[in-house]
């Protein structure tokens, strides 16, 4: 005799009826596109540890904008490269700097899509590090926070719309809310030392000098702590919290979720990106497939908003 069927098993065999009973949908504008944008650049360099992502010049950044929004992603994540870097970071800080000047630029040409801003110094200092070194080598936590405050109000004076610390230092939500009223803040609160960083320093050339960013950046074993500083940063003005990376920490941003109450970013990083990208060139899966389930994945987790750079691929295919 055989066994009865269950409900949803019985809904899954109509294609329409599997569709309206579906939990977790997955949309374009569920997506940030984050974008690289390089001082000195003459259109586009491909990256190679990261297939299919450039890093690009103001005017290529201008055209990449246009054919996200068209595909209706609403929003673009702004990293810089610039062409000097030094000790305190100060192109991070500039006014004429690459991500300011990047922000203006697009802004002017697609004035609905939303730009979000990277806040942090690794990409503008000369040893690669997140914040201002003491003589010892270490992070100095407090005088870095005013550089990175100083950082956030200078991007939201070219035009961000939001901006995203993600340098980690305690207290920098604060601080840059005391000088940002009005400005959303998207906050890097769970953001774990990871090994799936490594494409993405070599896109934004903010491999560290020497040694490594655990001072500053979470143990990938700490659950409990991510809670704690999430709920920091809430209380110091975070408009959204993020977790980074995404997939190995699925289990944390439901907690996350569950705790805060707030919109929660998730950060579906380059290493998680090239992962995919390598085992669909070499034909070990479906590259789409895999995409979509992963994304899926990180909605279902409970993150309103997911930064990938699969975003353009996924939003042609859905």
């Amino acid at each position: 005799m055989p066994f009865p069927q269950t409900r949803l098993r019985r809904l899954r065999q109509t294609p329409v009826l599997r569709d309206l009973v579906r939990e977790t949908r997955l949309d374009p504008g569920d997506f940030v596109m984050p974008l690289f944008v390089e001082a000195g650049l003459d259109g586009r360099a491909p990256i190679a540890a990261m297939p299919g992502i450039d890093r690009l010049s103001i005017s290529a950044a201008v055209d990449e904008a246009g054919e996200i929004a068209s595909l209706g992603i609403p929003a673009v994540l702004l990293f810089g490269i610039p062409d000097h870097k030094d000790e305190e970071g100060t192109g991070a800080y500039d006014d004429e700097g690459i991500v300011q000047l990047a922000t203006r630029a697009i802004k002017r040409a697609h004035p609905d899509l939303l730009v979000m801003t990277d806040v942090c110094l690794c990409e503008y200092t000369s040893h690669g590090h997140c914040g201002l070194l003491r003589t010892d080598g270490s992070v100095d936590n407090d005088s870095s926070v005013d550089l990175i405050a100083r950082t956030a109000v200078s991007q939201a004076r070219a035009g961000a719309d939001v901006v995203a610390p993600s340098d980690m230092m305690d207290g920098r939500i604060g601080a840059v809310r005391a000088g940002l009223s009005d400005t959303p803040i998207v906050a890097y609160s769970a953001k774990f030392a990871s090994a799936f960083y490594g494409p993405f320093r070599e896109a934004a050339d903010s491999t560290p000098a020497f040694g490594d960013r655990r001072a500053y950046q979470m143990d990938p074993a700490n659950g409990d702590e991510a809670l704690r500083e999430a709920l920091l940063d809430v209380q110091e003005g975070a408009d959204v919290v993020m977790v980074k990376p995404a997939l190995p920490y699925l289990d944390v941003i439901r907690r996350v979720k569950d705790e805060t109450r707030l919109p929660v970013a998730a950060y579906n990083v380059s290493g998680e990106y090239a992962m995919i990208k390598a085992a669909a060139a070499a034909g070990m899966l479906d590259e789409r497939a895999a995409v979509l389930e992963a994304l899926t994945s990180i909605r279902r987790a409970g993150a309103d908003i997911v930064i990938t750079y699969h975003a353009k691929d996924a939003a042609r295919w859905l």
